[in-house]
């Protein structure tokens, strides 16, 4: 069979994809615009795409394609009627990079609250050698303990994070975007009650039209002072032009490792907060731990292997 990666960048060059290769003709790009898509995966029988749009216009010219292997877990970017439609098997992985986003949860939220954007730079300037003093209590950080921690989105990711900041210490409470989910251990409040109570708050809830815009201008305004929001979910949950703002107006911190559009453009309302220490960005690296990134690929190859065993 003929197997196409479309964007292998996106899997990192450390990654050894040799387990593809003992599948098929691989052929890899390192990305692919939607204009290179079809010539790309015209004679392919299965093609791996992460966020490379698969659309019906190009399945229609795409005769012999069997499988689609999306190297991710979520699957809007594959018109998945028309796939059904065509008889092309579409598969996921699900599951794989859990450890690696709750990981990175508490990382942005422990350099945020610790103030380790202004530490770091007093260090580097020199600013602490000229000082005189042993120590630098100069912006005060708390801790984890004792405060209350809101979790929206109470899935599998969501659940991991509530153990890990009870473990801290925290006291956790959550709201299922859904509004099905409220059967959990921890007490489910209101949207506007969470934010309005909650020390760090942490978003892990997928994208969709409950979820589109749901922390805005209005709500936004009733987080509390040294309050910390962070998403891990999805751009376009937080509207990042009243989270700019908001950051800019009162004392509250910010991280966020998803944007609307990504990469994100120079003229984002984020890229122009004027209180820069209180906003941490990466660039949607949560999910890409080594680990996780190997469990992806095995993930995908396992899903072509069971394919190929019921071809």
């Amino acid at each position: 069979m003929n197997i196409t990666l479309l964007d292998a960048q996106t899997l990192g060059e450390d990654l050894d994809l040799s387990s593809l290769e003992d599948l098929g003709t691989f052929n890899t790009y390192a990305t692919t615009s939607y204009d290179e898509t079809l010539e790309r995966i015209k004679d392919s029988d299965i093609i791996i795409t992460n966020k490379v749009l698969i659309t019906a216009d190009i399945m229609a010219q795409a005769p012999k394609l069997k499988l689609i292997c999306i190297a991710a877990t979520g699957m809007n970017n594959v018109d998945l009627d028309e796939a059904k439609k065509r008889g092309i098997s579409v598969k996921n992985v699900a599951g794989y990079s859990t450890q690696s986003v709750v990981q990175h949860t508490f990382a942005m939220a422990l350099y945020l609250l610790e103030k380790m954007a202004y530490y770091d730079r007093i260090v580097k300037s020199a600013e602490w050698s000229n000082s005189g003093i042993f120590t630098d209590v100069s912006r005060p950080f708390g801790e984890i303990a004792n405060k209350k921690w809101g979790v929206i989105g109470l899935g599998t990711i969501g659940r991991e994070v509530a153990k890990v900041a009870t473990a801290f210490g925290a006291e956790v409470v959550y709201y299922s975007t859904s509004g099905a989910n409220l059967d959990q251990e921890y007490t489910h409040y209101s949207l506007e009650k969470l934010i309005s109570e909650c020390d760090i708050i942490s978003i892990h809830s997928p994208l969709n039209e409950k979820t589109l815009n749901l922390l805005n201008a209005t709500n936004l305004s009733l987080l509390k002072e040294n309050a910390i929001i962070l998403n891990l979910g999805r751009g376009g949950i937080i509207n990042e032009d009243a989270l700019a703002k908001e950051i800019d107006s009162k004392n509250i911190y910010a991280g966020t490792d998803v944007i609307s559009k990504e990469p994100i453009e120079v003229e984002n309302p984020l890229m122009l907060v004027k209180n820069q220490e209180r906003l941490l960005i990466t660039p949607h690296i949560a999910w890409s731990s080594i680990e996780a990134r190997i469990k992806l690929l095995e993930g995908i190859v396992e899903n072509i292997r069971l394919f190929q065993d019921k071809s």
